[in-house]
């Protein structure tokens, strides 16, 4: 057929005027036809019908295999192929193959790499235009609605009072076949599905099907590739908004969730949740093997292991093998060296978070544990449990060799040192031993001031207040058989055999 109607604006042409006029509303933007019940209007007549139909409801188009309907014809076909699994649009740049173009059409960005979309506002361009859509609202959005808790800025009042809920932890929606209460309707809703089974969303790429319907939207974007949401800080990209909030929290440190027994605050809900039971002493996970409960899933499962004995993670330095992924990883440090967690406020580096958030406590004076008999406060959990023990008088560490008892272990090893007689502490000066680190620290103190002579004719290395190393154990027949003898690097003659076994047997100064 032969196409006698050329466009003006473009170089295709159309076989009839109707066709060409129509084409020609995409360059002059004319939209023609306007909704009665609302404000939209369209360059098409056939858009406008379709249209209609959100307010009427009406869905002519029905499923022959579900007996779904769709006010759309074109919806139809791509529900059908969720029933054949036809997927007729290959990747030709890989072997996936999708059931709409327009997915394929987002698949093939992250082939190319192409971001056609730029944002009006700013530079930034993106591969998809719901991420862009998502990336304008940070543009002139005025936010005048703010929580009186975190200080979060909304632009709507109803946006706000959902957060709120956050904060207040008020769930005014209880589900008539659990205990379960919700914030709002439509969660309370989503999860009566939990117990219902229904999954009407259907994946158009594979089998799975879920129960939200942004659930499925997420899923959608494995098969896709599609990232819509960019972190402003670095360059990650998440599939999804919520993983991309929590992300944020790593850069803004922000942390909204506060726990209302304690002065500790959380960057995720599901945190303070596993830290509340450490106040409610709540413990819902039972081993099936024995009476232990814990409160969290993730110690149930390395707990789990002690009884099958399973350790799944292997150290590739050294033959040790581990139940649990987070020692694992504590352990690798050892060999790697690594300290990833960096203190913001001076060059300090850690290997583990948990010293990294005590060592900030140094830094912020933060003090959140607080003894409940005399209100003294502490920045360790550590420090407050041994506190206690003045008030309950529990000694658990228990001399073997006598009936004295200790709160602390450090005081009954140092206590041990009387009925052993070992003497671990030694002055590099003169050899001297000492039982105890600050019988050394006195010692060294009274030659630093010049009050005795430390045998500086042994040795002229300098003093130092806290140098401490272990005693190098001398016999009587090696001073016997030789005219000079080798101690920790200092030389001394036979002449001296008196004194150095004066030094072995004499703690005191």
């Amino acid at each position: 057929m032969e196409k006698h109607y050329k466009c003006s604006h473009c170089d295709l042409s159309f076989p009839w005027n109707s066709d060409l006029i129509r084409h020609q509303r995409k360059h002059t933007g004319e939209k023609p036809y306007h909704c009665p019940t609302c404000s939209k209007v369209f360059s098409q007549r056939i858009h406008l019908v379709i249209h209609i139909r959100t307010h009427t409801g009406e869905k002519p188009y029905t499923c022959s295999y579900c007996g779904k309907s769709f006010s759309k014809s074109g919806s139809l076909t791509c529900h059908i192929r969720t029933h054949t699994k036809e997927k007729p649009y290959q990747c030709t740049h890989c072997d996936k193959a999708f059931s709409q173009k327009t997915i394929l059409d987002s698949h093939l960005m992250t082939h190319t790499g192409e971001k056609p979309h730029h944002c009006s506002q700013c530079e930034k361009t993106f591969s998809q235009k719901s991420a862009l859509k998502t990336h304008l609202k940070n543009h002139n959005i005025e936010k005048p609605y703010h929580c009186s808790y975190c200080g979060k800025a909304f632009s709507e009042n109803i946006q706000l009072e959902k957060h709120l809920k956050r904060h207040t932890r008020q769930k005014a929606y209880q589900c008539s076949q659990c205990d379960k209460c919700f914030s709002t309707n439509y969660k309370l809703r989503c999860h009566i599905r939990t117990h219902s089974g229904e999954k009407p969303y259907q994946c158009s790429h594979c089998e799975r099907a879920f129960s939200l319907n942004g659930s499925l939207t997420i899923h959608l974007r494995t098969h896709t590739g599609e990232m819509p949401y960019q972190c402003s800080h670095c360059e990650k990209a998440f599939s999804d908004n919520s993983v991309l909030k929590r992300h944020l929290r790593i850069h803004t440190e922000e942390k909204p969730y506060n726990c209302s027994q304690c002065k500790l605050s959380f960057k995720y809900v599901g945190s303070l949740e596993r830290h509340m039971r450490t106040h409610t002493g709540e413990r819902p996970y039972q081993c099936s093997h024995c009476d232990k409960t814990f409160s969290q899933r993730s110690q149930l499962d390395s707990h789990m292991r002690t009884h099958t004995g399973e350790k799944p993670y292997q150290c590739s330095h050294c033959d040790k093998a581990f139940s649990d992924g987070g020692t694992f990883k504590k352990h690798i440090r050892i060999h790697t060296g690594e300290k990833p967690y960096q203190c913001s406020h001076c060059d300090k580096a850690f290997s583990g978070v948990v010293k990294l958030n005590t060592h900030m406590r140094v830094h912020t004076g933060e003090k959140p544990y607080q003894c409940s008999q005399c209100g003294r406060d502490f920045s360790q959990s550590s420090s407050l449990k041994i506190h206690m023990m003045i008030h309950t008088g529990k000694k658990p560490y228990q001399c073997s060799h006598c009936d004295k008892a200790f709160s602390q272990k450090i005081n009954l090893d140092s206590h041990l040192v009387t009925h052993t007689g070992e003497k671990p502490y030694q002055c590099h000066k003169c050899l001297m031993p000492f039982s105890f680190k600050n019988s050394l620290s006195k010692h060294l103190r009274k030659y630093a001031t010049g009050n005795k002579s430390c045998l500086n004719s042994l040795c002229d290395r300098d003093l130092e207040m806290d140098d401490a190393r272990p005693v190098t154990l001398i016999t009587d027949k090696e001073l016997e058989e030789t005219s000079t003898i080798m101690i920790n690097g200092v030389l001394f003659t036979i002449n001296q055999k008196t004194d150095i076994a004066k030094l072995m047997n004499d703690e005191q100064v």
